[in-house]
């Protein structure tokens, strides 16, 4: 099986959607108590948090809307009505706290967070193989983090729920640098537990590649270069990625979880309530796919100008559409990664890659600065790319070479937004890319906290950054 049967249930999935506590408890249909007690009960659970990235909320919408189109990468397009105002304002930093997308993305984000603090709080006594106790407890690490790491990237200041939340609890907020040393921690501890692969019928849950990604990523951002430069090393020496000969064959159904793939949200097909929406939020004519194509996420022209000419991923990532707008033919980018041919609106089989080998390459030459090494592993990138090599020579600093290689190799993969962070070019690259949408006073690192949590929970401070 090349996926994860993901079992939806109700029973430990869902957190409270409360009036009275943000959401971080989580509420089930019997008696917690009798359910978790033995490997299978874990086990569902275990799958019900892996469905939880599913959702619109989290990887199903609201991620890219919150770290693609925020950046320079994507915009709305000339759509601003309905539920494209919400992407629009996002777009131009014009969002208030009631913006349903940033509001979904911290609800879905605390619901598979609740659910894994559940899973780690009850299994410890239970008796049950160790090695997969082991993997049990490495995989609800692993999600909690992954979601915890967006969180602190959107938010900063969040609460850091590590057990089971009970109603009467005040929440208390935390910066990100507490978040993140945390996550320091705990995934050493995930990517201890796990393995390095799965067998067939498990293909797609959490790996030590997985979990290390994600710690090299969170050292990058609280500058500890070189211990991020010990995990990539890691990753390349011992865990068994590679990149893929032909960039086009990273995309589509029949490629997901390839040589590259280190993490990927599954999406399955078929009417059963898990297929994507990628392909028709992303398409931007009817004539592409089942139902209707919305345009949305649509590249800008400062992505487009960021390849070079010959760039063997242009194609496979972006393409183009003549329309007509108020009776003038214009051109149109729209996103191609995620094309396919979904049985029904909103139903495609198309994975989310979260992470792939060639971001552990450029991840590497970051932690090491500019060397004749880190040009060789930009290099590898740009010949599987077709093309010629780079090095200190090559017109720009070390930085600006290596962001533009990382906004072209991983466009439309949710990292352009915390890679602008991390290279401290929010602002530079915002005005550059949409000078006529964006104002620069207008400019936030962080996204404002939902009014419904700053309502809830009196004693957090809304972000103003």
């Amino acid at each position: 099986m090349k996926k994860i049967i993901i079992i939806l249930i109700t029973l430990c999935i869902t957190s409270a959607c409360s009036e009275d506590f943000t959401e971080l408890a989580p509420i089930s249909n019997r008696n917690e108590a009798d359910f978790f007690n033995t490997a299978d009960d874990f086990v569902a659970s275990l799958n019900a948090s892996y469905a939880g990235l599913q959702e619109p909320g989290v990887y199903g919408r609201a991620y890219w809307t919150m770290f693609e189109m925020r950046s320079d990468n994507t915009d709305q397009g000339p759509d601003a009505t309905g539920l494209a105002r919400q992407f629009t304002e996002i777009n131009a930093f014009t969002e208030d706290p009631l913006n349903e997308q940033v509001d979904i993305a911290w609800g879905g984000s605390y619901r598979v967070i609740a659910n894994c603090n559940v899973i780690l709080d009850r299994i410890e006594p239970i008796e049950i193989d160790a090695s997969l106790k082991n993997r049990i407890i490495g995989e609800a690490i692993f999600l909690r983090s992954l979601m915890y790491y967006h969180l602190a990237v959107a938010f900063g200041n969040i609460p850091l729920q590590l057990t089971p939340f009970v109603p009467g609890d005040e929440l208390v907020q935390v910066d990100a640098n507490t978040i993140y040393a945390q996550l320091v921690t705990d995934l050493a501890t995930a990517e201890a537990n796990l393995p390095v692969s799965h067998s067939s019928s498990d293909v797609g849950r959490a790996t030590k590649g997985a979990a290390a990604t994600l710690l090299a990523k969170v050292l990058l951002t609280i500058g500890q270069d070189s211990d991020a430069a010990t995990v990539l090393r890691r990753i390349i020496s011992d865990y068994n990625y590679a990149l893929v000969p032909n960039y086009a064959d990273l995309w589509g159904a029949s490629n997901e979880n390839n040589v590259e793939s280190i993490f990927e949200v599954q999406f399955i097909s078929g009417g059963i309530g898990q297929g994507s929406a990628f392909t028709n939020d992303f398409s931007p004519s009817s004539d592409l796919q089942t139902g209707q194509g919305f345009g949305r996420n649509r590249p800008t022209a400062t992505l487009e100008n960021a390849y070079e000419v010959g760039d063997l991923r242009f194609e496979p990532s972006m393409g183009t559409e003549w329309i007509n707008v108020d009776a003038e033919v214009v051109v149109q980018n729209y996103v191609r990664k995620y094309e396919s041919d979904p049985p029904t609106e909103n139903d495609s089989d198309v994975n989310f890659v979260v992470f792939r080998y060639a971001d552990v390459l450029l991840m590497l030459a970051e932690a090491l600065g500019e060397t004749t090494e880190s040009y060789g592993l930009i290099n590898q990138v740009r010949t599987r790319a077709g093309l010629g090599n780079i090095d200190a020579a090559t017109p720009g600093t070390f930085e600006e070479k290596l962001l533009n290689e990382r906004q072209v190799e991983l466009a439309f993969e949710n990292h352009r937004w915390p890679d602008l962070k991390r290279f401290g070019v929010v602002a530079q690259k915002l005005l550059e890319a949409e000078p006529d949408v964006i104002e620069a006073s207008a400019i936030r690192n962080l996204f404002f906290i939902p009014q419904r949590e700053m309502d809830i929970n009196t004693n957090f401070i809304q972000n103003d950054d």
